[in-house]
């Protein structure tokens, strides 16, 4: 029998990850803060451990997790999306202890985390990106860098994503108070009040490509599953999701699809990711990588019939790229 999976998360991505493990015959553990014992995802699971601490705190305790680990012998920690879910150090931490952090190992974590590090990945690997600031940028530098592009500018956390910690400037003189908002919204967020700014693309459509990505021998294959349009958002926070993305003419969409396989391949990501850009007409530009499942995951297996849990599941537990059962795509 294989070792329990253990989910560090709760609400509907726990129920959703528990739902496909026991369909897969593993024995589930959950994690739960006190007010949360009563939630479906802990009734749900064949085992349950309370965690100290109250809120989201108590899962983002990763000493905590990591004994919930032991106590229940699991040996896949599955991050869900949010939490845990981008921590590089939580997933070094995984590893040091014996256990497999379901997801993208700790150095890619730290690249694509990291949006500077992460564009100049983009960069490398042929992928075009905006102009922006280099690294954690003080205002003195986002005033330099609107004076010198002009129009608008969107200042940005370096970590985390989901809309958090980001403002657009259309005036020089609105640029110290949001980046101060910012600031604040990315260390409450993320932990790092750590900024930078890029150009703003007018008019754009925001396009995402799922990639599901793993070892193929002593290279990562990738493959782009498919696409979602996400553009209809309320505060940087995405409210409807189509798949596929309508009206791109093939070439884009291959073009679309080639980028993204081609940077998480680059970069060695194992497991699910999702590739972000911004597309004005025939122009595309890199905006975010996206290494773990998804909220709105679920669009795309509708689209393709894929179970993405269970893909991650199964890079986990060592499978190679070929033994994985997905279809033909732009790889």
């Amino acid at each position: 029998m294989s070792a329990p999976l253990l989910i560090a998360n709760r609400g509907e991505i726990a129920l959703r990850i528990i739902r496909t493990a026991t369909e897969l015959g593993m024995t589930t553990v959950a994690v739960y803060a006190e007010y949360d014992a009563g939630s479906p995802h802990v009734h749900a699971a064949d085992e349950a451990i309370g965690l100290p601490g109250a809120g989201p705190a108590a899962y983002l305790d990763q000493h905590a997790v990591l004994a919930a680990a032991d106590k229940s012998g699991a040996g896949l920690i599955h991050p869900g999306y949010g939490f845990l879910s981008e921590n590089a150090e939580f997933a070094h931490a995984c590893a040091a202890a014996g256990r497999t952090f379901v997801g993208p190992d700790a150095t890619v974590l730290e690249l694509v985390g990291n949006k500077s590090s992460a564009r100049a990945a983009a960069v490398a690997a042929g992928v075009p990106v905006l102009p922006a600031t280099e690294g954690p940028s003080s205002v003195a530098d986002i005033g330099a860098f609107f004076a010198a592009h002009g129009g608008a500018v969107m200042i940005k956390a370096l970590a985390g994503g989901g809309g958090r910690g980001m403002r657009k400037v259309t005036d020089a003189e609105q640029i110290e108070a949001a980046y101060r908002q910012c600031a604040a919204e990315a260390q409450r967020g993320f932990g790092d009040p750590a900024l930078f700014a890029e150009a703003v693309l007018g008019a754009a459509r925001h396009v995402e490509v799922q990639v599901v990505a793993a070892p193929a021998g002593h290279q990562t294959h990738a493959l782009a599953l498919g696409d979602r349009d996400c553009s209809l958002q309320r505060r940087h926070q995405k409210l409807i999701e189509v798949a596929p993305a309508q009206g791109l003419p093939d070439a884009l969409r291959r073009n679309l699809h080639q980028a993204a396989a081609r940077l998480c391949a680059r970069v060695a990501l194992r497991g699910l990711a999702t590739v972000e850009f911004l597309l004005s007409g025939e122009q595309f530009v890199f905006l975010e990588v996206n290494p773990r499942i998804q909220v709105e995951h679920t669009v795309t297996e509708e689209t393709t019939g894929i179970d993405l849990v269970a893909v991650q599941l199964a890079i986990a537990g060592g499978a190679p790229f070929y033994e994985l059962g997905l279809p033909a795509g732009i790889a």
